[in-house]
């Protein structure tokens, strides 16, 4: 195998609505990836399937994401965005690399074990073979650099693990993938209600979507939990309230932020210097102007049928011509070319 060449690749579901965590958690890394590596972005609408979503609304989901990516910054001029179903090479990938993968290792997988747990009326085949299929994705444009949290770990290394086995039965081929997020720790953006992370499938209300409307994002940011306030200076944050702070560190100034760190480093009982109820709403105003103009862009996108059929064609094109490529070489390696 040649030196490897770093490529990025990355997938995003096209189910629910992006939300801020995915913005600052993904997209917004998508972005400076794009200025320096060679990057292919998928909308896994294949992967979709294995949970039986309502297929009815998956073309405007789907629209949706790429609508909302680019609205965030992503350049179809610059990358290969496109649609997981329109580069067939990824189902035949897909096949090699089930000859590699064995039925005991992926029933161990957590991610399988925890879709078995919440849904044990589908564990169809798809569910089983996820890590086989997300390999596929990733190797199919001969990547190395993914850019992925915590929760994906595991399928990564699985995908290691078949390159490896590819490899040491057919010759040197592809490269092994590694976890990328530019050496720093991925941001983890917290829910409205201090109980966890933003999250498409839990309560709405304590998610801010980027297709949220500004009174839509003012009610949920003043619906934020807060307490009286701190009974020594320089108290520990509850997680509830720091919560809000990490939120305006990523929305605000830092004038902004500076004011309302001090207001609470100088409060103390009864003598209480901030006060939640105007920290709620500067930062309910300063998420309306970071949201506002992602929703307006995607919305004009949406709404612009011939462009974003224009750059799912390109995207596919793009993807197809690196698919094309390796499968060539995994043909050859395996066996398989007779012309």
């Amino acid at each position: 195998m040649s030196e490897v060449k770093n490529i990025v690749m990355s997938g995003i579901r096209p189910t629910g609505y992006l939300h801020l965590g995915n913005y600052f958690g993904a997209m917004r890394n998508y972005v400076r990836m794009q200025e320096e590596y060679p990057c292919f972005f998928m909308v896994a609408d294949l992967h979709s399937l294995t949970t039986h979503p309502d297929t009815r609304t998956l073309k405007e989901s789907v629209h949706r994401v790429l609508a909302e990516n680019i609205a965030c910054g992503l350049d179809p001029e610059k990358v290969a965005f496109y649609c997981q179903s329109h580069v067939p090479e990824t189902s035949e990938l897909y096949l090699y690399f089930n000859m590699l993968a064995y039925k005991g290792e992926l029933e161990k997988t957590t991610t399988f074990k925890d879709k078995v747990r919440l849904q044990p009326d589908n564990v169809n085949a798809g569910l089983l073979t996820y890590p086989v299929l997300q390999t596929a994705d990733i190797l199919l444009h001969r990547a190395n650099l993914v850019p992925v949290g915590k929760d994906q770990e595991q399928h990564l290394e699985m995908a290691r693990n078949f390159a490896q086995r590819f490899n040491h039965r057919y010759g040197p081929v592809f490269p092994e993938p590694l976890a990328f997020n530019y050496g720093q720790e991925l941001v983890k953006v917290p829910s409205l209600d201090g109980a966890g992370k933003m999250s498409k499938s839990e309560n709405q209300m304590t998610t801010l979507f980027l297709a949220d409307e500004d009174e839509l994002i003012r009610k949920k940011v003043m619906k934020a939990k807060t307490d009286q306030g701190p009974l020594t200076p320089n108290s520990v944050k509850p997680d509830y309230i720091q919560n809000l702070f990490t939120l305006m560190s990523l929305v605000s100034s830092t004038d902004t932020v500076k004011k309302f760190e001090d207001d609470f480093n100088n409060s103390s009982e009864g003598n209480c210097i901030i006060r939640y109820g105007d920290m709620k709403k500067q930062l309910a105003e300063d998420m309306v102007q970071f949201i506002n103009p992602i929703r307006t862009k995607a919305a004009d996108l949406q709404n612009n049928k011939d462009l974003l059929l224009k750059i799912i064609h390109q995207g596919a094109d793009k993807a197809r011509a690196s698919a094309s490529s390796t499968l060539k070489t995994v043909r050859k390696a395996v066996g398989m070319e007779y012309l």
